[in-house]
């Protein structure tokens, strides 16, 4: 009935957003101008340091990396970002599977989102601990530098950690950001194939798979979670180098308490410093999976090793998976992991307090002939998104770097 109710409720967003339309039109009249540049973010704040950008628009931690050593000043929040209040709740990463592995393995796959939905909990009540496992994981604890600066890992962390909101709720806002992403993907050619002409009925079918989360939702209430039956299996999970997934860190570094308070447990194998590449699916203290940690360099490789049967889940972004899922890639998005938690910064020195006073500060450079460089993550990511909608709301137009 949950899941009948919940499909339902998708369904209506999805109609409800393609009748009214996911964009507006631009401001016209104005001859203001950003040059967009694509990068990793993990470069970002060394090419702020080096004034080879005036700011960049990332995900968490390197917001905050700006904001711990100074060179940088936060303009918005992405859930702040124009038009007010649609990005509110926004989707970012989320916990996808593959179809083979979820609907062949339901017991296993109820048991590993029983971990990570507990873990997720924990992350949210225990910022300053997740934020010191996020560090360990991440940076291995070490400081870090950027030109003559240097701050802690774990004070980046903490300023990161309480910008995020860890939940596994599909909110109608995180249900209305998707069909936002999928107008987007399509207005710049990523979305041509099984999800260009769907029905919301269709498009909720392929994206969307809710079982796990209320099985496991319901498992975690009652405290019982079944053992699967059958041998110990092999599993893998592809996760990206950022503390959006610091569930998935905090399930395996406190793997005994979730092992004492729920019975069930994501137990590092070997040495538990550091990052973590091997972990063993515990239920009531019985192994019933080996579990295989694949980093990943974004979520567009993730995907690749999904549609490969290289991984059989993944903690990420929405809309490489939307496109995985466009290209015929056989995997549901099972529950979100968090929302928000990205950010758009400037260099400290800028004469911008907001978004108004960035609009004209942009203006002012545009006029000069000295339009205002900004460094973006991967074209088509969620931060990209974003922050393209919120300049075309504000009369900007948006050039990328050659």
């Amino acid at each position: 009935m949950k899941k009948a109710i919940l499909l339902a409720i998708v369904g209506i967003v999805i109609a409800a957003m393609l009748a009214a339309g996911c964009t507006q039109a631009p401001a016209t009249g104005s001859n203001a101008t950003v040059m967009i540049l694509y990068t990793n973010p993990g470069q970002m704040p060394q090419l702020l340091a080096t004034d080879q950008i005036d700011g960049y628009m990332s995900w968490q931690p390197f917001v905050a990396v700006g904001e711990v050593t100074g060179l940088a000043k936060v303009v918005s929040y992405s859930q702040d970002l124009p038009p007010p209040e649609i990005w509110a709740d926004h989707s970012c990463d989320s916990l996808v599977g593959r179809d083979a592995v979820v609907q062949g393995n339901p017991e296993l796959t109820d048991a590993l989102s029983a971990a990570l939905i507990a873990a997720t909990n924990y992350t949210r009540d225990n910022p300053d601990r997740a934020a010191e496992i996020s560090a360990d994981w991440i940076f291995g604890g070490a400081n870090l530098t950027f030109g003559n600066v240097t701050v802690s890992s774990v004070d980046v962390e903490k300023a990161s950690i309480p910008t995020i909101r860890f939940t596994n709720d599909p909110s109608p806002q995180w249900l209305e950001s998707n069909i936002l992403f999928i107008d987007a993907l399509k207005n710049i050619g990523y979305i041509t194939g099984t999800l260009s002409n769907t029905t919301p009925d269709e498009t909720t079918a392929l994206l969307y798979d809710f079982r796990p989360l209320e099985e496991a939702q319901g498992m975690l209430a009652a405290g019982t979670i079944p053992v699967p039956e059958g041998p110990s299996q092999k599993i893998s999970i592809g996760y990206l180098l950022s503390d959006h997934d610091a569930p998935l860190f905090v399930a395996v570094k406190e793997w005994q308490y979730f092992n004492d308070t729920y019975g069930v447990a994501l137990k590092p194998v070997g040495d538990s410093t550091g990052r973590v590449q091997n972990a063993e699916l515990l239920v009531e203290g019985k192994k019933v999976a080996d579990v295989q940690l694949v980093q990943g360099d974004g979520g567009a490789q993730l995907m690749t090793l999904m549609a490969s049967n290289s991984i059989d889940f993944a903690i990420a972004g929405t809309p490489p998976t939307i496109s995985s899922i466009d290209k015929g890639t056989p995997i549901k998005i099972l529950f979100p992991v968090h929302t928000e938690g990205s950010g758009l910064v400037v260099t400290s020195d800028a004469p911008v307090t907001g978004w108004e006073s960035f609009i004209a500060w942009i203006k002012e450079k545009s006029s000069a002939t000295n339009p205002v460089k900004i460094a973006v993550a991967p074209k088509g990511s969620i931060q990209d998104v974003q922050l393209k909608y919120a300049l075309e709301q504000s009369g900007v137009t948006v050039i990328e770097a050659k």
